[in-house]
């Protein structure tokens, strides 16, 4: 029997992020993909230029529809745009049994904040202690401690550490926006594990977060453990960088080849 996954974000017109590139990472790592969609953009490598938002009684119809009939082993969250439908999303789920991957998209690449502070604190509150895994960049770490952006590998396992203690039983810190050859991922859990990669020097990184945490979930609902779940997604995402200057999609940042070991 295959083994299934849910992904409950925003959908990507540009096939990058999101709900796409979720769906596509399931498909390529040998999982099942199901979805719900949270709100609708419009965009491509360049711009987002438009969102609209499902109704919440929408959002909560589909996770109902699907948890009705479909075995979910793993479930993966990224957009949710304001502090009602997260609400709305952790009751759908409350009495879920599996993991969930959490990706606390909260930091556009600019820097611009896509959550105000009422949602910042309804996703600490009724999302954090739910996620069996939290995956944040280093400005997402940072907004949601209210501290100044890491910038150590002592300050990554700091706040990783300060992310469990508000209920996460585990925090991928995640090293892509800083610098050096080599980007360093820190997975604090019961067990602390470096993950270091060389630094790939390409634009086409579009929906690196989205894809990771996707992996991941992919291989939770596979049965692996956490740890080898994550060191599994994170080879895999490397590979898709790597291979990403291969596509030669849009005219801005392009995304990872999800894909690569799949087409020839």
């Amino acid at each position: 029997m295959v083994a299934t996954a849910l992904t409950i974000a925003g959908s990507d017109s540009g096939g990058g992020a999101g709900i796409q590139a979720d769906l596509k990472t399931f498909s390529a790592l040998g999982v099942y993909g199901t979805s719900v969609i949270t709100a609708v953009t419009a965009q491509n490598t360049c711009a987002v230029t438009d969102v609209h938002p499902i109704p919440n009684a929408t959002i909560a119809a589909q996770i109902a529809a699907v948890l009705d009939d479909i075995r979910v082993d793993a479930i993966k969250i990224g957009m949710l745009g304001d502090a009602s439908l997260i609400g709305t999303v952790a009751e759908a789920l409350a009495g879920y049994p599996g993991p969930i991957v959490l990706d606390p998209v909260m930091v556009a690449k600019s820097g611009a904040r896509l959550l105000p502070d009422a949602a910042r604190t309804a996703l600490i509150t009724r999302l954090l202690p739910r996620a069996d895994l939290l995956t944040p960049n280093l400005p997402e770490a940072a907004s949601l401690l209210g501290m100044p952006e890491a910038a150590t590998d002592a300050d990554m396992q700091e706040q990783g550490a300060r992310l469990r203690d508000l209920g996460a039983k585990a925090v991928l810190m995640k090293g892509g926006h800083g610098t050096g050859d080599i980007c360093t991922d820190w997975l604090i859990a019961d067990e602390i594990l470096r993950l270091d990669v060389p630094r790939i020097a390409t634009r086409n990184t579009h929906g690196t977060g989205c894809t990771l945490s996707s992996a991941i979930a992919a291989g939770l609902a596979q049965g692996l453990p956490l740890t080898r779940a994550v060191e599994t997604a994170h080879l895999w995402l490397h590979r898709a960088i790597r291979a990403a200057d291969t596509l030669g999609i849009g005219q801005g940042h392009g995304p990872v080849h999800h894909f690569h070991e799949v087409w020839k």
